[in-house]
Protein backbone atom coordinates (compact mmCIF):
# COMPACT_ATOMS: atom_id res chain seq x y z
CA UNK A 1 0.00 0.00 0.00
CA UNK A 2 2.64 2.58 0.68
CA UNK A 3 4.03 1.75 -2.79
CA UNK A 4 0.61 2.97 -4.11
CA UNK A 5 0.55 6.33 -1.81
CA UNK A 6 3.94 7.37 -3.26
CA UNK A 7 2.21 6.83 -6.75
CA UNK A 8 -0.67 9.02 -6.24
CA UNK A 9 1.75 12.05 -4.99
CA UNK A 10 0.15 15.62 -4.44
CA UNK A 11 1.50 16.61 -7.97
CA UNK A 12 -0.08 13.68 -9.66
CA UNK A 13 -3.70 13.72 -7.69
CA UNK A 14 -3.54 17.76 -8.70
CA UNK A 15 -3.07 17.65 -12.23
CA UNK A 16 -5.98 14.19 -12.36
CA UNK A 17 -8.27 16.29 -10.60
CA UNK A 18 -7.62 20.07 -11.88
CA UNK A 19 -5.56 20.40 -14.89
CA UNK A 20 -5.41 23.85 -16.88
CA UNK A 21 -4.67 21.21 -20.06
CA UNK A 22 -7.77 19.39 -19.61
CA UNK A 23 -9.26 21.76 -22.70
CA UNK A 24 -10.04 21.99 -26.38
CA UNK A 25 -7.38 24.37 -28.80
CA UNK A 26 -9.00 27.21 -30.39
CA UNK A 27 -6.88 26.33 -33.36
CA UNK A 28 -4.56 23.23 -33.75
CA UNK A 29 -1.93 21.43 -36.11
CA UNK A 30 -2.63 18.09 -34.86
CA UNK A 31 -4.72 16.10 -33.42
CA UNK A 32 -4.61 12.50 -32.14
CA UNK A 33 -6.56 10.25 -29.72
CA UNK A 34 -5.05 7.71 -28.01
CA UNK A 35 -6.79 4.82 -26.41
CA UNK A 36 -5.76 2.49 -23.85
CA UNK A 37 -7.98 -0.99 -24.30
CA UNK A 38 -6.60 -2.15 -21.26
CA UNK A 39 -8.73 -0.16 -18.99
CA UNK A 40 -10.42 1.91 -20.88
CA UNK A 41 -8.68 5.32 -20.82
CA UNK A 42 -9.06 7.33 -23.90
CA UNK A 43 -7.48 10.63 -24.77
CA UNK A 44 -7.89 13.18 -27.58
CA UNK A 45 -4.54 15.30 -28.13
CA UNK A 46 -4.35 18.45 -29.79
CA UNK A 47 -0.95 20.27 -30.82
CA UNK A 48 -0.13 23.71 -32.02
CA UNK A 49 3.07 24.46 -33.35
CA UNK A 50 4.86 27.20 -34.46
CA UNK A 51 7.71 26.31 -36.63
CA UNK A 52 9.39 23.37 -34.53
CA UNK A 53 8.86 24.93 -31.09
CA UNK A 54 5.65 23.04 -29.35
CA UNK A 55 3.56 26.61 -29.30
CA UNK A 56 0.44 24.64 -27.07
CA UNK A 57 -0.58 21.56 -26.42
CA UNK A 58 -4.21 20.67 -24.60
CA UNK A 59 -6.51 17.05 -24.11
CA UNK A 60 -9.35 15.96 -23.46
CA UNK A 61 -10.98 12.54 -23.08
CA UNK A 62 -11.51 10.60 -19.86
CA UNK A 63 -9.29 7.76 -17.97
CA UNK A 64 -7.65 6.83 -14.26
CA UNK A 65 -5.76 9.37 -12.33
CA UNK A 66 -2.34 8.28 -13.93
CA UNK A 67 -2.92 9.11 -17.18
CA UNK A 68 -4.98 12.23 -17.22
CA UNK A 69 -2.03 13.31 -14.95
CA UNK A 70 0.24 11.92 -17.02
CA UNK A 71 -1.27 13.74 -20.09
CA UNK A 72 -1.18 17.15 -18.03
CA UNK A 73 2.48 17.09 -16.72
CA UNK A 74 3.78 16.03 -19.96
CA UNK A 75 1.69 19.33 -22.04
CA UNK A 76 3.59 21.18 -18.73
CA UNK A 77 6.77 20.02 -19.47
CA UNK A 78 6.65 19.79 -23.22
CA UNK A 79 5.64 23.55 -24.09
CA UNK A 80 7.56 25.70 -25.64
CA UNK A 81 10.58 22.85 -26.75
CA UNK A 82 11.37 22.43 -29.86
CA UNK A 83 11.38 18.64 -31.63
CA UNK A 84 14.43 18.14 -31.26
CA UNK A 85 14.19 18.46 -27.43
CA UNK A 86 10.87 17.11 -27.32
CA UNK A 87 11.27 13.63 -28.41
CA UNK A 88 14.96 13.41 -26.07
CA UNK A 89 12.10 13.80 -23.19
CA UNK A 90 9.79 11.51 -24.27
CA UNK A 91 12.60 9.24 -24.89
CA UNK A 92 13.60 9.62 -21.52
CA UNK A 93 10.05 9.48 -20.09
CA UNK A 94 9.66 6.06 -21.77
CA UNK A 95 12.80 4.43 -20.81
CA UNK A 96 12.23 5.77 -17.37
CA UNK A 97 9.00 3.79 -17.10
CA UNK A 98 10.65 0.59 -18.28
CA UNK A 99 13.08 1.41 -16.08
CA UNK A 100 15.98 1.48 -19.10
CA UNK A 101 16.91 4.86 -17.68
CA UNK A 102 17.80 5.26 -14.15
CA UNK A 103 21.15 8.28 -14.40
CA UNK A 104 19.72 11.19 -11.86
CA UNK A 105 20.99 13.62 -14.66
CA UNK A 106 19.11 12.12 -17.63
CA UNK A 107 16.06 12.38 -15.63
CA UNK A 108 16.16 15.75 -14.40
CA UNK A 109 14.86 16.71 -17.72
CA UNK A 110 11.79 15.43 -17.02
CA UNK A 111 10.95 17.86 -14.74
CA UNK A 112 7.93 16.95 -12.76
CA UNK A 113 7.10 14.25 -15.24
CA UNK A 114 9.41 12.48 -12.75
CA UNK A 115 6.68 11.68 -10.19
CA UNK A 116 6.07 8.80 -12.11
CA UNK A 117 9.01 7.08 -11.70
CA UNK A 118 7.25 4.64 -9.23
CA UNK A 119 4.78 3.18 -12.28
CA UNK A 120 7.10 1.08 -13.41
CA UNK A 121 7.28 -0.72 -10.28
CA UNK A 122 2.96 -1.33 -11.22
CA UNK A 123 2.72 -2.86 -14.27
CA UNK A 124 -1.29 -2.65 -14.31
CA UNK A 125 -0.37 1.04 -14.33
CA UNK A 126 2.28 1.37 -17.46
CA UNK A 127 0.43 1.40 -19.90
CA UNK A 128 -1.99 4.27 -18.19
CA UNK A 129 0.94 6.60 -17.61
CA UNK A 130 2.61 5.80 -21.42
CA UNK A 131 -0.78 6.58 -23.35
CA UNK A 132 -0.14 10.52 -23.97
CA UNK A 133 3.56 9.97 -24.23
CA UNK A 134 3.32 8.08 -27.15
CA UNK A 135 0.59 9.87 -28.50
CA UNK A 136 3.03 12.65 -28.67
CA UNK A 137 5.66 10.39 -29.83
CA UNK A 138 3.12 9.51 -32.82
CA UNK A 139 2.12 12.74 -34.05
CA UNK A 140 5.53 14.35 -33.86
CA UNK A 141 6.78 11.36 -35.99
CA UNK A 142 4.14 11.80 -38.55
CA UNK A 143 5.41 15.81 -38.65
CA UNK A 144 8.84 14.50 -39.40
CA UNK A 145 7.66 12.59 -42.29
CA UNK A 146 6.16 15.40 -43.39
CA UNK A 147 2.30 13.94 -42.79
CA UNK A 148 0.84 17.57 -42.31
CA UNK A 149 -2.45 15.89 -42.24
CA UNK A 150 -2.51 15.24 -38.57
CA UNK A 151 -6.33 15.89 -37.92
Amino acid sequence: MDELNDLYTDLIMEHSMNSCNKRELECCDYCKMGHNPNCGDEIKLELKMDGDIIDDLAFSGHGCAISQASTSIMIDTLRGKNIHEARKIIETFIGMIKREITDEAELKKLEDAIAFRNVSHMPARVKCALLAWHTIEDMLNERMEGNSDGK
